[in-house]
């Protein structure tokens, strides 16, 4: 199965200079409940901007640079979206991760969307495609707690129709 894990502004900001717009300690924790021993699916960019590998979780990188290598039995570089079928475990649930092209392409191919929606307009230059509500159902949704940030964020959970 494919799930999407997502953190996205009001005006479906994700990032700028291949960076986070913000950071919510409890949306950080969250990410890594729902992921950990799970496969992650992202672009290079977005691995690239983890810093590291993240623990107890497989990552497949989809990238076209054929040179880009990582000697870690947890990452998998793969170069087309028929290679990376190969990699997705129909048993278990496989996150798409980011980046904004990434998501793009997989949202289609996706059952469950995680989606933490900050109520905030945020300059950026990379952003989260539309849902299109007539696709997609809310099956759970909680006000996130305050934390040090000025804003309000929520998590928001659909299921394909």
């Amino acid at each position: 199965m494919l799930s999407l894990i997502v953190a996205k502004a009001s005006n479906n900001a994700i990032g700028k200079d291949n960076q986070l717009l913000w950071k919510i300690k409890d949306d950080l924790n969250r990410f890594k409940k729902i992921t950990t021993g799970h496969t992650i699916i992202m672009g290079l960019n977005t691995f690239k901007s983890l810093g590291r590998v993240l623990p107890n979780r497989f990552h497949v990188v989809l990238s076209a640079d054929k040179e880009f290598f990582v000697d870690d039995k947890n990452v998998k570089i793969v170069h087309s979206p028929e290679e990376l079928k190969q990699y997705i475990n129909d048993n278990n649930e496989n996150f798409v991760v980011g980046g904004g092209s990434i998501y793009k392409m997989l949202l289609p191919y996706c059952t469950k969307l995680y989606i933490t929606e900050v109520e905030k307009d945020f300059e950026a230059d990379t952003f989260f495609p539309e849902i299109n509500s007539k696709e997609w159902k809310i099956v759970k949704e909680e006000i996130g707690p305050k934390d040090d940030n000025d804003f309000v964020y929520k998590y928001v959970d659909y299921e394909r129709k």
